[in-house]
């Protein structure tokens, strides 16, 4: 990259976990069927709003950096799911209680690549406007009537929680050596029905994901290969941007998704070894919307996994579609 950006803080706020096993003696989910996806457990907010675990991953990563409310000059908050009010926006409420600075405080909607993106475009504001600090924040919480966690989505069951990173031109535990966004609108039809409707959950709830239209219209194969195309575009870029190799990086951070899905975007067309990624841990707290990667990466980091010196590849895949990669030099630990 061709200016200095810094990670100086990665936290998350996630609720307990609730088990395959809980889920399927409460008649909420078929085990048989959730099995194969390989998810032991999600986390599952009882009580708090997206934007109320936003809020506290975001206190945490200022006071783990050393940051004031006062020290940010922009605040973006990634969601892809309803943040508890209709016509609101959650990221004035999570600028309001995490301090309430007056820089610009902006919501990013970019489904499960909400948060990547929003790490780009934070970056290149930063260097844009020569400001030295950004905070990026994610939440979501997945709950009926709207939304079946356990149905809406067969192959990848969501988790609730909230994540966030301070992005910094001066200083921080990680350097951004490369990041990158590639986007193919031609697939965006998968994650919409044939007609609009005029109000939210119109056409029905629980928001049922389970499209087959690009399989129809593409093929397997076809559509297969084209999301890879664009992922693999994403990787080859960042790792260009950071003068890597795939085979350089020590640690991937990748979405939570259920096991068929992570071999076939992931492990196999790009021979990443799980054992290397945060597959293990994300089986355990499920697919948490737009904030996978923050987590993840605060999941590592809490761990004592990231030493200086290693690599660690942050992968972001959203419908619509979008591909994000970005590649951190570890500089100390966290």
């Amino acid at each position: 990259m061709r200016h200095e950006l810094y990670i100086g803080a990665a936290t998350s706020w996630l609720p307990e976990r609730m088990t395959l096993g809980e889920a399927a003696r409460a008649g909420l989910a078929d085990q048989a069927r959730i099995w194969n996806t390989g998810i032991e457990s999600v986390c599952v907010s009882a009580d708090k709003s997206a934007p109320e675990m936003a809020v506290l991953a975001a206190r945490a990563a200022l006071e783990r950096s050393k940051s004031e409310p006062e020290d940010l000059h922009l605040l973006l908050h990634a969601c892809a799911y309803h943040q508890g009010h209709d016509m609101w926006p959650p990221a004035s409420y999570i600028q309001r209680f995490t301090g309430g600075s007056s820089c610009p405080a902006i919501e990013i909607r970019q489904m499960s690549n909400g948060g990547m993106v929003a790490l780009e475009l934070a970056g290149n504001y930063l260097i844009a406007n020569d400001r030295p600090t950004a905070l990026v924040t994610t939440a979501d919480r997945f709950c009926l009537p709207g939304f079946d966690r356990w149905l809406s989505d067969p192959s990848t069951i969501c988790g609730d929680g909230g994540t966030a990173v301070l992005l910094s031109t001066r200083t921080g535990f990680a350097k951004l050596r490369g990041l990158v966004s590639v986007s193919d609108s031609g697939l965006e039809h998968g994650g919409r029905g044939e007609q609009f409707s005029d109000a939210p959950l119109s056409t029905g709830s629980p928001i049922d994901l389970n499209s087959d239209i690009l399989v129809r219209e593409l093929g397997v194969e076809a559509l297969l290969s084209r999301i890879e195309a664009g992922q693999r575009e994403a990787f080859d870029r960042a790792c260009a941007q950071a003068d890597v190799k795939l085979s350089d990086i020590d640690w991937y951070v990748l979405p939570n998704l259920g096991r068929t899905r992570m071999r076939a975007q992931y492990f196999d067309p790009f021979g990443i070894d799980p054992q290397r990624s945060t597959w293990s841990w994300g089986r355990q707290v499920g697919h948490l919307g737009a904030g996978d990667q923050f987590a993840g990466l605060a999941h590592l980091a809490s761990e004592g996994a990231l030493e200086p010196g290693q690599t660690c590849l942050l992968a972001g895949a959203g419908a619509g579609f979008t591909w994000t990669v970005g590649i951190l030099e570890i500089m100390s630990k966290p």
